[in-house]
């Protein structure tokens, strides 16, 4: 069974594969071990799909395209050149003329054009900074309707300061580009995945030229409202998405549409495992055919933009949507954005990385200043967005909080510095909801103003007219407003969604709606990496005398209510705000409509009528002497325990987002102890957001074996089923720690603030927190990030090390003058540069499989920099996914590059090797190190 689970996921794999020629890529079909109601759900599935399973990804053969597109690139790049000559041109004259027009201010500079600003203005509500009566009105765009008709007068006095209006505008196309190791023509052609590592870079750069100028040439074509309304959301509850652009000419705008795991607000949709299941596969291929599939079926509703991947970084444990993000670890989640944006795009559909950046708690999350030192926002919470800027994101969203004492909307440093210019991103930056502090927000790098209100609802905006008066009294240069919609236009053009693409046929806010709602079935076949993820996803950590997989008990008792349905049905309240029944996800936006959602206990009676098996159930979690009364009556107890979290907006039993406390819900500890006081035999399942205490009885001799099974989406029954029956050799790893107690984590929800007071987070811990806070100051965990247990066992040996050789010629210099220490030049796109990102170092060893079973092992390779260097003991800096049969031996080879190998040095902001000898260890978790070597680099 554990084969024809793998098999499952090659076949799945295959759908990454598309020929050379350029023909339409075939879906391959494979056989999925399942219950009877999983053939059912499936067959229902698949007789009501109408969509066909696109391509994730070519191979790097296949990214050799034709001379015809290649001429063809070229002379788009040709044209965004010559074009951007013009606008600046345009741009010179009437920023210029804005310029001669004020008398007094600071000069500023925007692409060499000087104009001049003020140093501070308040504003009161949304007025420009002039008289409020001379802007009262403003025109609307001809053609298109008044988005927005009036001046907002509602919020009160703020003041923004603003040192200069230097924004960075999008970047021209280099005339000397430097060798791309993928020159990838397109989004929809990404480079074959790798579970090796990032081996393999694509360049984007071409497509996005390309894009560029046929966003340019049709920009150049409008209205100064026009563009306003190309920038501004026309409001809560205003369209059929949850954010709206409206049409502008002959461009049709744009839906944008929750979440990170599935479409929300939709039905025949799927809903996929959450990015903690999914990062805890530790398997890149089964990320990219997740955000492929996901992709696909936003594509078929017609939504253009996806609000996800998600990778907020769990700094806090408690954290109410970290079950949204990839884990605690930034290379970990760092991989699973790279592979899920590839994955959505390949689809044709715009993914959205948020949430820009350091929003690591629900609890007032609009008044909190995140207060984050340069160097560990570089290290750890900026890195998973620089991974998405690799992987070409067309957005990213910026977040709800401050960044030291900024909000993070309208803060220069992060959106102008850091993600336009030093990541050079492309794309396009929108607000989270209602998370638009201001007008002058443009000016710090804000392009998109979503859902385009101030407040949910309330009928009025920073932008829209008001974004047109800042622009025609001088406020804000018309260059900036030019640059706002070409980089959504250009997005727009990257992903080829002016070509055949779907209309929307959902209303998110009114599933009554017929006209507009017409039920597309956009399933296809996506319940099989569901399931096959759910499982993968799901940790073993404890096996006493191998009491796992069963083997056809002749008695089964099945304790919780997490082993059954919700009562009320899977979507029986609001954006799955409760927690009853088995958790598939968490709640809040984050969360999606469940078309179905399976139970352990549907799936375990029909394994037991199969096997033979006399079944019995108790879901009372509250009446342990009921459950003690009957639990030494079965040979086996499996017991079924939760935890859960969300966003902030809802309130489920007393967590308000985020979790009140690190114990399972449900009187769970205590539930486990009743039936392990009097069966020899308890296994635990838990299905949970994020780590949970469980000291009061892990250690309890009766308690056999524990899976942490995530939160896994619509197929938990299956994907559960097959772990503890084998027919899935488990191979999950935990994407977090597990500690002894509480206060080992050493960071906490911050509360306080009563009313209008801000909140002051300060990550005094820098980068000590979770596994490398356990590792500094000499923690012992309970379960170490990264752990987990097979069916099987696996042996390590022969660890060698090398240098990679290096081909291009052009990028010596600064690879010499990186060796040496030198920091990296600042510049344009400094941290993603190629050169900095290509394999350096190399690691290989032998891996076998000593065990009986077939299995899956997950090797680690940490990084130990040289003392004084400031880091962690340990970090995460590459791994694998090797499938192995009994006695089979395989050599893993994996690649480290230059910039995993770097610090950030805060006074040259660069990436700076530090001098001495770095030693690697290689083995299954962060404490678990089989092979260890050190290098001179």
């Amino acid at each position: 069974m554990a084969v024809l689970l793998s098999a499952r996921l090659a076949a799945l794999a295959a759908f990454l594969v598309v020929a050379v020629s350029g023909q339409s890529p075939v879906a391959i079909s494979s056989a999925v071990a399942s219950s009877a109601i999983a053939s059912s759900a499936a067959a229902s599935s698949a007789a009501a799909s109408s969509v066909a399973i696109s391509s994730v990804a070519v191979s790097s053969a296949a990214a050799a395209s034709s001379a015809a597109s290649s001429a063809a690139v070229s002379s788009a790049a040709s044209s965004a050149a010559a074009s951007s000559a013009v606008s600046s041109a345009a741009a010179t004259s009437v920023v210029s003329s804005a310029a001669a027009a004020s008398s007094s201010g600071d000069v500023g500079e925007v692409s060499g054009v000087s104009y001049t600003v003020q140093d501070t203005y308040t504003i009161y509500g949304i007025p420009a900074p002039t008289d409020p009566a001379s802007v009262a009105t403003s025109p609307t765009a001809g053609g298109e309707p008044p988005y927005w008709t009036g001046l907002g007068t509602e919020v009160g006095w703020q003041t923004l300061s603003v040192s200069s209006y230097a924004f960075t505008s999008y970047p021209i196309a280099s005339s000397t580009p430097v060798p791309p190791v993928f020159p990838a023509l397109s989004p929809l052609y990404p480079p074959a995945v790798d579970n090796a590592g990032p081996q393999i870079i694509p360049d984007f750069s071409a497509a996005w030229d390309a894009a560029f100028a046929r966003a340019q040439a049709f920009v150049s074509t409008l209205t100064l409202e026009q563009k306003v309304n190309v920038s501004t959301g026309i409001g809560w509850e205003k369209g059929l998405c949850v954010g709206n652009i409206g049409q502008v000419g002959d461009w049709p705008g744009l839906c944008l549409e929750d979440s990170p795991l599935g479409i929300r607000y939709t039905d025949f949709n799927t809903v996929f495992p959450a990015g903690i299941s999914t990062a805890a596969t530790w398997n890149r291929t089964a990320i990219r055919i997740r955000g492929q599939q996901m992709g696909e079926e936003f594509r078929g509703k017609g939504a253009h933009v996806q609000l996800g991947p998600m990778m907020n970084m769990g700094r806090v444990a408690q954290g109410g949507r970290n079950w949204e993000g990839f884990g605690t670890d930034a290379f970990l989640s760092g991989e699973a954005a790279y592979e899920t944006t590839l994955g959505i795009q390949s689809a044709g559909v715009q993914a959205c990385a948020k949430h820009y950046i350091d929003y690591e708690q629900e609890y007032k999350r609009t008044q909190e200043s995140s207060n984050v030192d340069d160097r560990t926002n570089h290290e750890i919470y900026l890195k998973p967005f620089l991974r998405a800027v690799m992987a070409g994101t067309a957005s990213v969203m910026c977040s709800y909080n401050m960044i030291n004492d900024t909000y993070a909307c309208e803060n220069d440093r992060t959106l102008n510095q850091l993600l336009k210019s030093e990541l050079g991103f492309r794309g396009y930056i929108m607000s989270d909801w209602g998370g638009q502090m201001s007008t002058l927000s443009a000016m710090a790098g804000l392009d998109m103003s979503m859902p385009g209100d101030i407040t949910l609802g309330s009928g009025n905006s920073y932008w829209g007219p008001n974004l047109t008066a800042f622009v025609e009294n001088s406020t804000i240069p018309l260059s900036r407003v030019d640059d706002m919609a070409t980089r959504i236009l250009t997005s727009y053009y990257l992903l080829g969604q002016d070509e055949n693409y779907p209309n929307v046929s959902f209303n998110a806010f009114n599933p009554y709606d017929t006209e507009h709602n017409l039920n597309v079935d956009v399933q296809a076949d996506h319940y099989q990496i569901v399931r096959e993820i759910g499982a993968q996803g799901a940790v073993l950590l404890k096996n006493t005398n191998n009491a796992l997989p069963l083997n056809a008990p002749r008695s089964l008792l099945v304790v919780g209510s997490d082993a059954g349905n919700n009562p009320m049905g899977p979507n029986g309240c609001t954006d799955r705000g409760c927690d009853e029944g088995v958790l598939g996800i968490g709640w809040g936006s984050g969360s999606a409509n469940f078309p179905y959602l399976i139970s352990p206990y549907d799936v375990l009676q029909e394994q037991a009528r199969i096997d033979g098996t006399s079944i019995s159930n108790w879901y009372l979690d509250w009446n342990t002497d009921g459950v003690a009364a009957i639990a030494n009556l079965s040979d086996v107890a499996l017991v079924f325990v939760n935890s859960d979290s969300g966003e902030g907006y809802i309130t489920v039993d007393g967590n308000l987002g985020d979790r009140n406390n690190l114990s399972l819900w449900h009187n769970a500890d205590n539930l486990i102890n009743a039936v392990a006081s009097q069966n020899p035999n308890t296994i635990v399942i838990a299905h949970s957001v994020g780590p949970s205490i469980i000291e009061p009885w892990v250690e309890n001799p009766n308690v056999t074996a524990i899976v942490w099974a995530g939160v896994p989406g619509q197929e938990a029954g299956n994907s559960i089923v097959d772990v503890l029956y084998g027919a899935y050799n488990p191979s999950g790893r935990l994407p977090y720690t597990i500690a002894k107690r509480a206060e080992d984590y050493g960071v906490f929800l911050v509360l306080g603030g009563e009313g209008d007071t801000l909140l002051s987070i300060p990550y005094d811990e820098g980068l000590f927190y979770d596994y490398r806070r356990f590792d500094q100051y000499n923690i012992t965990p309970r379960y170490e990030f990264g752990f987990g247990l097979s069916y099987t066992t696996f042996e390590y040996s022969n660890l060698a090390l090398g240098i990679v050789p290096q081909y291009d010629p052009t990028s010596w210099d600064l690879e010499a003058a990186w060796a040496e220490g030198a920091p990296t030049p600042q510049g344009e796109g400094s941290s993603t540069a190629l050169w900095l990102h290509r394999p350096f170092l190399s690691v290989e060893f032998d891996l076998e499989n000593t065990g009986a079973l077939a299995g899956t092992e997950i090797p680690q390779v940490y990084v130990h920099f040289p003392a004084g260097s400031g880091e962690p003991p340990s970090l995460l800096k590459g791994f694998d996914t090797v499938y192995l049969e009994p006695g089979e031996l395989q050599s893993v080879y994996i690649t480290i590059s230059r910039y995993e190998l770097s610090i950030w040095n805060v006074e040259a902001q660069g990436w700076q090797k530090p001098s001495g000898t770095f030693t690697l260890s290689v083995g299954a978790s962060s404490r678990d190190f089989r092979l260890n070597d050190a290098i001179p680099i």
